[in-house]
């Protein structure tokens, strides 16, 4: 796969010309932003070919060290020429015009195989764009390529599949990036594109960009479409952004947005979001917000060194104008927090197949099964799925999260703690501990706290960088809010980062 990816970078730019167009500026693309792109394009600087040319070379030199991408776009260069020649015409950049980014590879991406890191769909490539590649498609941006996944998403600890191996975390490469989206983490953390968008069942965008040291964001469910993407747990399903500043992530969120009718739980999002999101990205937002300290998901089994971190970021936002408020304990919340989980997977997964790949030897589970994994763990999953009932344990139905009686009590128990404190948001650290060493991380996985609340609630919590443990090892700081309160979030998660600069990149030796 590496080798592939060296190969394809080559016959791309070769195919362009050995050596890129001179830019008047030396592009650095370590850190770069959205907007710091967009200013260079507005100045003259550079141009989308440019840049992209200089990614790929980027890509070429170090994903080796993460094996972070499986696959580079062939068309990356001929799509910004297009782009190019379309601000020559019209002076107008579109939101993410020429911005180059990474997909992970559970997502229908038109021109590139969809495998969700599995041999039964090794040669799936798909007909059509998903809802959310169309969109920030039709905003502009560049997608340079798919990044490795854990394999049918199954994994929260590791990111290992069959089609693309291990990911290492650019950080300290004997450690994981965490999963399941820790090829986009990897990646993005290691400036291998601007932003990437990965999935999150229960932990897989917040825990991967909490330890890349990464903003993620885990929105309301229905807020965004996850059409034409591979499923784990539809019910628990969303895709977001994640990279390496609020702005960025809330740039690539908001034109997301947007009820879609192939993904009928988009239908509650209707009177409910903003036109702009950017809007409300506040250097002193935190000034006056009332935060409450989640007790329960910060106070006991976690790492001596991850508390001191999320003391810290307590203090932090003291001193940036925040109101610090102890809630207590939330009623119910040990029982409430049980028994939440629905393995849905053969159900969903079924569904995309007839939906997308319609294939008459891959229609089934255990059609999956008989093609086989490398992955030990993703075998072991894959035959427990098998047997799944989709069936909570007292044999209620799985349902949405605004239909399940269970979900709806867990998120009214934590929305009227915030209601009576007039809290603009809960925060505890996106885990308790520091990220696992590869050889080792079925048996130091512990400490994630993504898994708690949001998966089962359908709230929305964005991971932030939090700062580093030792060993260069990243921590997030996480906030929770109430249902569609992302312009909130937005505010404080942006405050939070600006007044902290918590985030640095990894080093990067070839």
């Amino acid at each position: 796969m590496k080798r592939n990816i060296f190969v394809v970078c080559c016959l791309i730019l070769s195919f362009f010309g050995c050596k890129s167009p001179e830019a008047k500026t030396e592009i650095a693309v370590e850190e770069l932003t959205i907007g710091d792109i967009h200013g260079n394009y507005e100045q003259g600087n550079y141009t989308s070919q440019e840049l992209v040319a200089v990614y790929l070379k980027r890509i070429e030199r170090f994903n080796t060290k993460t094996n972070a991408i499986t696959i580079v776009n062939p068309n990356a260069l001929a799509i910004a020429k297009e782009l190019d020649a379309e601000y020559e015409r019209t002076n107008v950049l579109r939101p993410l015009h020429g911005i180059p980014i990474i997909i992970k590879d559970n997502i229908n991406t038109v021109g590139m195989p969809t495998t969700a890191g599995a041999f039964a769909l090794k040669d799936y490539f798909p007909t059509e764009d998903a809802f959310v590649i169309k969109k920030l498609v039709q905003a502009g941006a560049i997608i340079i390529g798919k990044s490795n996944m854990a394999e049918w998403a199954f994994s929260p600890m590791h990111t290992e599949s069959s089609t693309g191996g291990i990911t290492r975390n650019p950080y300290n490469p004997d450690y994981v990036p965490a999963g399941s989206s820790g090829g986009t983490a990897a990646s993005v953390a290691a400036n291998l594109a601007v932003g990437g968008l990965g999935t999150d069942t229960g932990n897989s965008i917040r825990g991967p960009s909490s330890h890349c040291s990464l903003v993620g964001f885990r929105t309301t469910l229905g807020l965004i479409s996850r059409e034409g993407i591979v499923p784990l747990y539809l019910r628990n399903d969303v895709v977001g952004p994640m990279c390496r500043t609020v702005a960025d992530a809330t740039r690539m969120m908001e034109v997301m947005v947007g009820m879609d009718p192939k993904d009928p739980i988009t239908k509650n999002s209707l009177g409910k979001t903003k036109g702009s999101y950017s809007g409300f990205l506040i250097k002193n937002g935190l000034e006056g917000a009332r935060i409450g300290v989640l007790r329960e998901l910060s106070e006991s089994g976690i790492d001596p060194e991850i508390k001191e971190l999320f003391k810290k970021a307590i203090a932090d936002l003291d001193t940036l104008g925040a109101e610090i408020i102890d809630p207590g304990n939330i009623p119910g919340f040990s029982e409430l927090r049980q028994d939440q989980w629905c393995a849905t997977f053969k159900e969903d997964l079924e569904s995309f197949l007839a939906a997308y790949v319609k294939r008459d030897t891959i229609k089934t589970l255990e059609d999956v099964v008989r093609i086989g994994s490398t992955s030990e763990f993703s075998n072991k999953r894959l035959k427990a799925h098998v047997e799944s009932s989709g069936k909570k344990s007292e044999g209620k139905p799985c349902l949405d999260a605004y239909h399940d009686d269970r979900r709806i009590a867990f998120r009214e128990a934590i929305e009227k703690v915030m209601d009576s404190l007039e809290l603009d948001a809960l925060v505890y650290p996106s885990w308790n501990f520091k990220p696992a060493r590869i050889e080792n991380y079925d048996t130091e996985y512990k400490g994630d706290n993504n898994q708690v609340i949001a998966p089962h609630t359908g709230q929305p919590a964005f991971t932030v960088p939090m700062g580093f443990s030792k060993g260069d090892l990243p921590a997030g700081l996480q906030f929770l809010g109430r249902m569609y309160s992302e312009a909130t979030l937005v505010k404080l998660a942006y405050a939070y980062e600006q007044g902290t600069k918590n985030r640095k990149p990894p080093r990067m030796d070839p």
